[in-house]
């Protein structure tokens, strides 16, 4: 029973990673009227305080008890949902986002923890490989999650559908959940805002560049900030005796090989998440259950293919997957870059299930791999690293393909749309509608060839985006071949 709590704890918080994306026209299209920078915020606000956290959430746990830090984070993962849910303006959206994230960063730690506690030497590997593979289904399970309750209600409920969800979890954890003893480690407050801080100030940049202008100040100033802020951590880190995560063991080349791989293999995966299921509705016309639904082929491919890839590195070398897996997800992007409204989901599923192998094949290859390039006193600090690429990638990944997708939209619009200077040109596909919808029958506006001629605009955006994505992976995968050992050692040969 507590292994089916602590799973069904997973695939909440890591679902409302994917789930919210299938709410995203939704929102465009709401009384809230986000910007698309906005649209980028409400998506990666949750998942950034989520990866920033996870690790200090682990001490927390470790320092007050790690069933208690569970039930605090399921209700203020409740909180954070109602929060969301009632938001009147986006400033409250994001808000409820932010709480929401830090208490997903407890509850996704605590589960861990009490798992490694609870479970016998001889079945805690069944039960942690049990809690890995939900880390993935929950992604899958937000997608079709997500499009059922905006299509039932709204985005508004989906939101709202996590605070009984939430409760009731938190009501059997309360029954099933043990108390371990407490192992505290000291806190470190000034390591964990420095590194939330530095990585919201590069996600600023990044998302506020198309509107605010790459050259302005605002923008040139957050990525100094979080250049200045990640050298200032590392030099604080360095200087520690109980450091948030010690930078020196990224002189390990497999732990460096295998963090970066996690990190791009999530930075493709969730770039494609947020494109996904807005091509599926704009695109093709989908309803927002089927656009839901219609990236469930991914969970069974990899799930398959997740099966071969430990045995295979064994037989061919960890290094040779990692490069193979990376590469399909490359392949798998260029691929997608190449849809149009016109393209058939048969093929457009093909697709997906590209990158889908090689995220089979790449996330068990790349856990244990950090997890193995560490002793096993260090297990707690693997588990940080790992969880913490996963998100972080997530985050960027959302951020970049969007960023793309919104220059390369603006600029493809009709020009009945396009104002000089791009002052008021639309920035979202529900304002471009609105926009035309606005204009009236009569004119050039109201036509169906140019309500397709934003569509196609989307899609050119999307392509582009996807490209872009696919490029970064690219020049990440030849790092980590070039980082990672030839053989398949041990920590213990400093590997």
């Amino acid at each position: 029973m507590v292994l089916a709590v602590m799973s069904a704890c997973v695939v909440l918080v890591v679902g409302m990673v994917a789930a919210v994306n299938l709410a995203v026209p939704d929102i465009a299209a709401s009384g809230l009227h986000p910007s698309a920078a906005a649209l980028l915020w409400i998506v990666d606000m949750y998942v950034i305080v989520f990866a920033c956290l996870l690790i200090p959430a682990g001490a927390v746990g470790d320092r007050f008890g790690r069933r208690g830090t569970l039930l605090v984070g399921l209700a203020v993962f409740a909180v954070g949902g109602a929060v969301s849910a009632g938001a009147p303006v986006v400033a409250v959206m994001l808000a409820g986002r932010a709480v929401t994230g830090a208490a997903a960063a407890c509850i996704l730690t605590s589960t861990l923890a009490l798992i490694i506690s609870v479970f016998p030497v001889e079945r805690r590997q069944a039960a942690v490989g049990t809690w890995a593979a939900m880390t993935g289904v929950g992604g899958v399970v937000g997608n079709a999650a997500g499009g059922l309750a905006v299509q039932l209600g709204s985005w508004r409920a989906l939101f709202a559908a996590v605070v009984p969800i939430a409760l009731l979890l938190l009501a059997l954890a309360a029954r099933t959940t043990p108390n371990p003893p407490r192992q505290p480690h000291p806190l470190d407050v000034a390591g964990t805002v420095g590194l939330t801080a530095s990585f919201l100030a590069l996600l600023y940049g990044i998302i506020e560049g198309p509107d605010r202008g790459w050259v302005t100040v605002p923008v040139l100033g957050a990525f100094a900030f979080a250049a200045a802020g990640l050298t200032g951590w590392t030099w604080y880190e360095l200087r520690r005796a109980h450091p948030l995560l010690d930078p020196r063991v990224f002189a390990i080349p497999r732990l460096r090989a295998a963090t970066l791989g996690m990190l791009v293999a999530f930075f493709g995966l969730y770039a494609l998440f947020y494109v996904n299921a807005q091509y599926l509705q704009y695109g093709k016309g989908y309803s927002v259950l089927v656009a839901g639904l219609g990236i469930v082929p991914m969970a069974v491919a990899m799930v398959v293919v997740a099966q071969v890839s430990v045995g295979l590195g064994d037989r061919i070398g960890h290094r040779a997957v990692a490069g193979l897996a990376l590469g399909s997800i490359v392949a798998g992007l260029l691929l997608l870059s190449t849809a149009t409204p016109d393209t058939p989901y048969r093929l457009y599923v093909i697709f997906l299930l590209v990158v889908a192998a090689g995220c089979g094949l790449a996330l068990p290859a790349l856990s244990n791999g950090i997890v193995h390039a560490l002793p096993p006193a260090k297990a707690g600090v693997a588990a940080g690293i790992n969880s913490t690429a996963r998100e972080l990638g997530s985050a960027l990944g959302v951020a970049a393909v969007g960023t793309v997708l919104v220059s390369r939209f603006t600029g493809q619009l009709p020009a009945v749309l396009r104002e000089p200077g791009g002052g008021d040109t639309p920035r979202t596909v529900s304002a471009a509608l609105a926009r035309l919808d606005a204009e009236g029958a009569g004119t050039s506006a109201g036509t169906p060839d140019a309500h397709q001629a934003v569509v196609h605009a989307f899609t050119s955006g999307m392509d582009t985006g996807l490209r872009v994505v696919a490029v970064i992976v690219l020049v990440a995968a030849i790092a980590v071949v070039t980082w990672h050992p030839s053989r398949n050692e041990s920590p213990e040969t400093g590997a």
